[in-house]
């Protein structure tokens, strides 16, 4: 895989073979001529532009996926990669394949030691997937099941979970079945009730160290002259819940961060305090509710 950049910052990911071309705005290039290039050389175009031959980034590689869903950005891939604990050797639970956005990112982080056991339901997106990761020449580092994960999952005693499907809380049975004790999960969701749903089921499945985070991105002009913020700005794609596995039998209510157990004492708080009203009130049904006399006016 080879990306090349022309002079107008157009970005082209190219899969050179002997006696092929791949035709651009700004000409054809031979990838006869882009074989045995260093990274950094220019090639021409029959036309007679040049173009930098780079290699690929992770990003370059996301970017240009086949989608026939939406894709998860690389700026939340990358930022799942570090919170899932990936590294080479680790194995990983992915539901909801799509367009192997981030599918991709694991299969670069775990390689070439480590698996992604990766699921979809739909046949036309899985078969998308597919190519997709053939491309970009992660496939074998990628089990792909066409399966639906309410009868489980592909793996067992895997380091870490990642769900991107609708209902993530329903599923939680199944990623506790799947996952090790003391494992990584994750979730991306767009919506801030989809996130309190989830929340609500981690803590009534044993999960526990929960955290709810956004990421925004804010490119800069590249311009010493005319240094400032880009014209656009990457800033919510969705709500990322990470969360980490504990023991069964271990009371999770017990490891729930400080607010929320402010929280939940205000709220004990606040019940005890309507129920003595209460009782007051039925003691004393006569009495007015009148605390002070009126004063009079001047």
């Amino acid at each position: 895989m080879v990306m090349l950049v022309a002079a107008d910052s157009t970005r082209i990911l190219v899969r050179a073979r002997a006696g092929q071309t791949t035709h651009t705005h700004q000409g054809m290039f031979a990838h006869d001529a882009i074989i045995g290039q260093a990274w950094g050389a220019a090639v021409l175009s029959q036309a007679g532009h040049r173009a930098l031959v780079l290699e690929p980034a992770l990003a370059d590689l996301i970017r240009h996926l086949k989608r026939a869903t939406q894709i998860i950005y690389p700026k939340d891939a990358a930022y799942i990669v570090h919170r899932l604990n990936l590294r080479a050797g680790s194995r990983v639970i992915e539901a909801g394949t799509g367009s192997a956005g981030l599918t991709t990112a694991l299969a670069w982080a775990v390689a070439p030691d480590g698996i992604v056991y990766t699921h979809e339901a739909r046949p036309d997106i899985f078969r998308v997937a597919r190519q997709n990761l053939e491309r970009v020449g992660l496939l074998p580092f990628v089990r792909m099941f066409e399966t639906d994960i309410a009868d489980g999952f592909g793996a067992n005693e895997v380091d870490a979970l990642f769900l991107d499907v609708r209902e993530p809380w329903v599923y939680l049975p199944q990623v506790r079945a799947s996952l090790r004790v003391g494992g990584f999960f994750a979730s991306l969701l767009p919506t801030t009730n989809q996130v309190i749903d989830l929340l609500t089921g981690l803590e009534a499945h044993s999960f526990a160290d929960i955290a709810v985070e956004e990421l925004l991105l804010r490119p800069y002009k590249p311009t010493p002259d005319r240094f400032r913020p880009d014209d656009t700005l990457i800033s919510h794609t969705g709500f990322l819940v990470f969360a980490r596995c504990i023991d069964a039998g271990e009371e999770s209510t017990r490891w729930q961060r400080k607010e929320r157990i402010r929280y939940a004492a205000r709220q004990k708080m606040e019940a005890a305090i309507a129920a003595e009203a209460a009782r007051r009130a039925a003691a004393h049904p006569d009495a007015s509710e009148q605390k002070y006399p009126p004063l009079p006016l001047p």
